[in-house]
């Protein structure tokens, strides 16, 4: 679990400091991009990386009517901490914890035989009715079930638990491949695709409660696909899917995370000097070294090695040779800093410090990565906790 504090009590070596309000705000943003549909806050990975507890509860407070993880384990978690109301997971294997999730009554997802035998078992045992939610491959080609025969099986057998009293089919569901890559021919390939088998499975007599196909992308900016509900992951955390879809500010997102280090130690050294593992980089003249005590074990993208931006003394610097393990070197180019300056690796960018799409761009990687990967060593402390107004 990552390590949470409302308000640091002694200057932090490093912190992930999480807006509260400004999850709240992008959830109101969110919503009201998608007007006719419930909206699904997905915390899954620790609220891709912002702490899933404390975001999920600013999301319900801001009205999101669902929650949405991976794995049961997730799920689970969320109930036992007290979260109310609509809770689904999607991510199973075999011999999974299907009757604790019934028994939290959460959502499950299920794409083929093989688990619908085995939460129709686990609600016959529990002797409560599961809520399962059937996913369909429309082409992605990840989890969900085929089109044809295979979906055709796996509707008439969930109807035939729900007759029983098994189960109720309380959803039916897809995943879109390429939403953030506009005018995508797969889009409206899906988009008809997903149409057709929930005609398919309707005529057949399920009554779900939702209909979803919508992820960030999609919610941004496709309205045709945004069903009963939209499942928004990384955009409620205020980062763009996609920068060829826009920006955060374009759709009135604002980054949550900020990520900051005290600098360990300045120093002067001579031109020449090789800095970090490999010296892959060697300062030109005489200069200053700032040691920023962040990692790749804290979730620093290694790969950002010679490319990371970092605010350092009101200046944009970047990392100077490799990033290691616990720590990496900025040139201050001669700037006379104190230890304990604040390092800001990335955050909303209001203050000229970097985003974490920036990170992403030197590393070669996506932003949802970037602050999914921050790790457990980094405190998660969260302001503006209490709702105003």
């Amino acid at each position: 679990m990552t390590e949470t504090a409302t308000a640091p009590s002694a200057p932090l070596r490093a912190r992930a400091e999480i807006d509260l309000a400004a999850l709240r705000a992008n959830v109101r943003a969110l919503r009201a991009l998608a007007p006719g549909a419930a909206l699904m806050a997905v915390v899954k990975s620790e609220a891709y990386g912002h702490g899933a507890v404390p975001c999920a509860r600013a999301a319900v407070e801001a009205g999101a009517a669902w929650l949405g993880t991976a794995t049961p384990e997730e799920a689970l978690a969320l109930r036992a901490a007290g979260l109310p109301g609509r809770i689904m997971c999607w991510l199973w294997t075999p011999g999974g914890p299907w009757r604790e999730a019934v028994e939290a009554d959460i959502d499950v997802s299920v794409s083929g035989m093989w688990a619908l035998e085995e939460v129709t078992a686990a609600a016959r045992a529990a002797g409560i009715p599961a809520r399962v939610q059937l996913k369909a491959d429309t082409g992605l080609g990840r989890n969900g079930c085929q089109p044809g025969d295979d979906w055709a099986e796996l509707v008439g057998a969930a109807l035939r638990a729900e007759a029983e009293g098994l189960i109720r089919i309380t959803g039916l569901w897809s995943h879109l491949a390429c939403a953030d890559e506009p005018g995508h021919p797969s889009i409206d390939l899906q988009l008809t695709l997903f149409r057709e088998m929930l005609a398919d499975a309707e005529g057949r007599g399920v009554r779900p409660e939702v209909r979803h196909i919508a992820n960030s992308p999609a919610t941004l900016t496709l309205p045709e696909a945004h069903f009963d509900l939209v499942r928004t992951g990384i955009a409620l955390y205020g980062i763009s899917p996609s920068p060829e879809i826009g920006t955060p500010a374009d759709f009135g997102l604002r980054p949550v995370m900020t990520l900051s280090a005290s600098v360990a130690l300045v120093k002067h050294v001579p031109g020449g000097h090789g800095v970090s593992y490999g010296h892959r980089y060697v300062t030109p003249g005489g200069t200053t070294l700032g040691l920023v005590p962040v990692g790749y074990a804290d979730g620093i993208p290694r790969h950002a090695s010679g490319t990371g931006p970092v605010l350092v003394g009101g200046k944009w610097r970047t990392v100077a040779g490799r990033i290691a393990m616990d720590q990496f070197v900025v040139d201050l180019g001669g700037d006379e800093l104190e230890a304990g300056t604040e390092a800001v690796l990335f955050g909303p960018g209001d203050r000229g410090e970097p985003t974490a799409e920036d990170w992403a761009q030197a590393a070669g990687t996506i932003a949802y990565e970037i602050v999914t990967r921050i790790g457990t060593r980094v405190p998660r402390v969260y302001v503006n906790e209490e709702q105003s107004g």
